[in-house]
């Protein structure tokens, strides 16, 4: 019975990816927010580098994985910034290529506030595998989805985006990454049976991010953080992080994610080391809430930063909040 649920639960989280989770998602967004927000190119002022690995729902047969590496600093002058994304997701027997270009400008630039407006372009491949499935022999020779081999499709996207920080205290940002609804779906002709009359198509999802840095010692700050997200005909979802910055050397932070069949999709475990002024490492631990927490070990993401230029530190602004 238990061979025959897993296949089953894996069909039902590939359809549920496919309507309300459309665009990758990150347990430690406040560090990845260029993928969501292209009005983030620049903000911190200084070229950097971002690399993530995730390994998601650890032990489920055919679980998402996904790798990303992006750049983004200002260009020729720092009202202007740039940025580049590229990744790679597979779940199942889907592949998911995808790269972006962002330009940002800053709208608005005082000692107390910074406002930027971005604009976002991106390609996305999307491929399936068939000859991977692992099917019933009995049934395999009436599965014609078994006989079309590798299906690719590719399409492009325009997003924009708003970012404001105030006070070095405060932040808040608004986004669309990807405003046309794609057709996604592998079935070209819809019409060619009477079981399929549409194909998929992407959604627009979109985000609302807010932080803030609240002093609690010379050396300690806590930080509250929210990235909430909105899919038309979804469930309305959300990520709220609260995290201790010590010396702006140590973060250490607790997420919960709203979602899912049950209390929440997942509880988080999140930490950052700065292990020098220019290279800073993150981890962070995901413990599943819903319904599939019995089918695997949770979620696993680890995270690289490095600073191409050195930054000037600054106590009451740590590297976390630009």
């Amino acid at each position: 019975m238990k061979k025959m649920i897993l296949p089953l639960l894996l069909v039902a989280l590939a359809i549920w990816r496919a309507d309300a989770q459309q665009e990758h998602h990150y347990t430690q967004f406040m560090y990845n927010k260029l993928i969501i927000n292209p009005a983030y190119a620049g903000a911190r002022g200084i070229p950097f580098l971002t690399a993530i690995y995730r390994n998601q729902w650890v032990g489920f047969d055919g679980a998402p994985k996904s790798a990303l590496l992006s750049f983004n600093g200002p260009f020729l002058t720092p009202r202007v910034g740039i940025g580049a994304t590229i990744s790679h997701q597979k779940i199942g027997l889907q592949s998911d290529f995808y790269g972006a270009l962002a330009y940002s400008y800053d709208l608005i630039a005082t000692d107390e506030m910074s406002i930027r407006a971005g604009i976002m372009g991106s390609v996305r491949s999307r491929g399936m595998n068939f000859a991977d499935a692992q099917a019933d022999p009995s049934q395999a020779n009436n599965d014609p989805s078994l006989d079309n081999g590798n299906v690719n499709i590719t399409y492009a996207n325009v997003g924009a985006g708003l970012y404001g920080t105030f006070n070095e205290q405060f932040y808040v940002g608004f986004s669309v990454p990807h405003i046309y609804s794609n057709t996604i779906g592998f079935n070209t002709n819809p019409f060619s049976s009477p079981n399929f009359t549409q194909t998929a198509k992407g959604v627009p999802h979109m985000y609302g991010m807010a932080g803030a840095i609240i002093p609690i010692s010379e050396n300690i700050n806590l930080m509250p953080a929210l990235l909430a997200k909105y899919v038309k005909n979804a469930p309305f979802d959300v990520d709220l992080n609260l995290s201790l910055d010590i010396n702006q050397k140590f973060t250490a932070g607790l997420s919960y994610r709203a979602g899912g069949d049950g209390p929440g999709e997942s509880m988080d475990l999140l930490a950052y080391w700065q292990a020098t002024p220019q290279l800073g490492i993150g981890a962070a631990y995901d413990f599943t809430l819903s319904q599939i927490r019995d089918y695997n070990s949770g979620s696993v993401e680890v995270l690289a930063q490095i600073d191409l230029k050195k930054k000037k530190r600054n106590m009451s602004n740590p590297r976390f909040f630009l």
